[in-house]
């Protein structure tokens, strides 16, 4: 994700005006090198983790929803798991 990006995010998280809101990550991960696990170990651990695998089980969708307190906190998870090499935030 590009900075650009995350000022956008943080902008349009900073209009809602109601903590703590609850937020849905999803991220498309190679199913190689124990990345999904990285994932997963980045994500809050009073979320709910869903995952669904690509036919040819080449991705997986790690999705997970959670109550979170800040933008600034959504931000600090969607940045670390980006930085995985190969990982996609959407």
């Amino acid at each position: 994700m590009a900075l650009q990006d995350y000022e956008k995010l943080k902008k349009l998280l900073s209009e809602n005006k109601k903590w703590p809101l609850l937020y849905m990550f999803k991220f498309i991960v190679p199913n190689e090198g124990g990345k999904v696990q990285q994932v997963v170990d980045l994500l809050p651990k009073h979320g709910t983790v869903t995952f669904n695998h690509t036919k040819s089980l080449k991705y997986v969708s790690v999705s997970c929803k959670v109550s979170m307190k800040s933008a600034d906190a959504i931000i600090e998870i969607t940045n670390a798991a980006s930085s995985i090499p190969g990982v996609m935030s959407l």
